[in-house]
């Protein structure tokens, strides 16, 4: 190799004379170019040796001119066409390549799994395990209370909310075995323990407030519980009675439910003896308000005896006896804003108002024993209204009257057989006593004057306020359940949000409706990337940090 080597290079420096064409030598000095009839000797002959024995053969054959060796070597051919030209991609690479080497396979780009509203979850989770709630060691019924707070819906349909707020979900039947134990598991006394705690660490125990709604059922048939009654809603189908009690800011202390048929004045003393029992406050003093349908004789004697002080409305067509010392000395005329205090019968034969003075009495628990103290105030805005009101009723009376609207029941109407006429008499009280509203209490004047009373009266808004959450952003009817415990159940899952709302309305300064209609859109999202999974928080605004920060949340980004 190394001779055809020093060979070659002979050849191509023009050195000496190579023995060609039959031994006939080409002499050439540096830079001799061979000839047309040189080249072609030269591409004639043949291989190039490749062994040193075969060089020495050819030393030993061959001819020499000046002490030359003639070497026999073969060049290739010129090629003709490009196709004849070696396509040097085929020829082994000079860089060895590393054994097992393997191309990285190509990332598909990222994809969102999912996303959710779990901050909303969140946030409401924060304030039922701020307070207290979270002592009900029932995940399942936690969620049943978030689920009515963000989305009022039937069980069934829970699953679907939860699963929009990325918490983990269960079945329907998983969901009616754990409201089957909230009865048994005490649920509604723990919750209730915990209002209780709340409520006095916020003042509010000072006054409690008291009213009565019912809750229909899309049923045909009544049973036990479930019965046609007295409907607030005018609605014909079985209800039930569900009376709620409150603290002065509408947060939810009590409920119970009683049958379709039930008297509110009946349903008043049951919850309040269950309130007091529950928390052990007999001999408590403390002030009940409710409205004029609790008031019954037999209501204010057992409110009286279990040591509580009470404020009920008063119906107006009781004014006449409260009043005849005023109607007596100055007829029926009041100026606006003002407050009479005087006493009122327990019994309705009772005379406990003497005309011959002039000065209203003063009742005092220690000698008016057969009365109680009421207080009437005139409010000229009061008599616009009643006197529009009145109006609209007197003019269906005459229009009845004469035959021009169909006979029904109507006010100032007399019916005696077939002959109706108007009640003048009765249209003529009516007028003297527009713009009047009563109140009746057992709390004397020493201990509250009547303004204050009258204040605390009108406090019942709160629970009014509950009552219309209750309903209408939380959804309490209808109910599908059909046996006492489901509704008991229901009741209590009701409860619970309406506690959990009501703390982030005082909290936030907003209805929860708003408060859920802000914080849903904020969605976290569930990204995966070349096989790894990440969640990411949303981006919170400004206006919806602040119901974070007045809720005392922080979410850590």
């Amino acid at each position: 190799l190394a001779a055809g080597q020093e060979a070659q290079h002979l050849l191509l420096s023009g050195v000496g004379g190579l023995p060609v064409n039959g031994g006939q030598a080409v002499n050439g000095g540096v830079g001799h170019h061979p000839s047309a009839g040189e080249e072609a000797g030269l591409l004639s002959r043949r291989r190039l040796p490749q062994h040193t024995d075969e060089l020495a053969d050819v030393g030993a054959q061959g001819g020499h001119a000046g002490g030359q060796a003639a070497l026999d070597f073969e060049v290739a051919a010129r090629a003709e066409s490009m196709t004849e030209v070696p396509d040097f991609r085929m020829q082994r690479s000079l860089i060895a390549e590393s054994v097992g080497a393997s191309v990285a396979p190509v990332v598909p780009p990222g994809r969102t799994m999912g996303t959710c509203s779990r901050l909303l979850y969140d946030v409401v989770s924060g304030v039922y395990d701020w307070l207290g709630f979270n002592g009900v060691a029932d995940s399942v019924f936690r969620d049943l209370v978030i689920a009515r707070i963000v989305e009022p819906t039937s069980k069934a349909d829970a699953e679907r909310v939860l699963t929009d707020l990325g918490a983990s979900t269960v079945c329907y039947r998983t969901m009616a075995r754990h409201l089957d134990q909230v009865g048994p598991g005490g649920y509604r006394d723990a919750i209730a323990a915990k209002c209780f705690d709340y409520s006095g660490n916020c003042g509010g125990l000072s006054l409690l407030l008291y009213d009565v709604t019912t809750l229909y059922f899309e049923a045909e048939n009544e049973d036990d519980l479930r019965k046609v009654g007295f409907s607030k809603e005018r609605r014909i189908d079985p209800q039930i009675v569900v009376g709620l009690l409150v603290d002065r800011t509408g947060f939810p202390l009590e409920i119970g439910c009683f049958e379709g048929n039930t008297a509110e004045t009946t349903t008043i003393v049951p919850i309040i003896t269950s309130f007091l029992d529950r928390h052990g406050l007999k001999d408590t003093p403390m002030v009940v308000a409710a409205d004029a349908g609790m008031l019954s004789q037999s209501n204010l004697k057992a409110l009286d005896e279990l040591g509580l002080s009470f404020i009920v409305g008063s119906r107006v067509t009781k004014a006449p006896r409260d009043l005849e010392s005023h109607f007596h000395w100055y007829g029926d005329v009041f100026t606006d804003g003002q407050v009479i205090d005087t006493v009122t019968p327990r019994h309705g034969n009772t005379k406990v108002n003497d005309t011959k003075l002039r000065a209203e009495p003063v009742w005092d628990p220690e000698h008016d024993s057969g009365a109680w103290r009421a207080i009437w105030s005139y409010s000229a805005k009061r008599a616009r209204r009643d006197q529009k009101t009145l109006a609209a009723q007197e003019a269906r009376a005459r229009a009845i009257v004469a035959g021009d609207k169909k006979a029904k029941a109507a006010r100032f109407v007399k019916v005696r057989g077939d002959d109706r006429t108007l009640d003048e008499t009765n249209l003529a009280r009516a007028q003297s006593l527009i713009g009047l509203k009563g109140y009746v209490t057992n709390v004397p004047i020493t201990v509250m004057p009547p303004t204050e009373v009258i204040a605390k009266y009108h406090d019942l808004w709160h629970v009014e306020k509950s009552f219309r959450m209750s309903k209408s952003d939380l959804r309490g009817r209808p109910m599908f359940h059909h046996t006492r415990a489901a509704i008991e159940a229901h009741l209590t899952i009701v409860f619970t949000a309406l506690a959990v709302a009501h703390a982030i309305q005082s909290r936030t300064g907003l209805s929860i409706a708003k408060v859920v209609k802000q914080l849903r859109p904020l969605r976290s999202a569930t990204i995966n990337i070349n096989g790894t999974t990440q969640t990411f928080p949303p981006a919170i605004p400004d206006a919806q940090r602040q119901i974070l920060t007045d809720l005392g949340i922080k979410p850590g980004y």
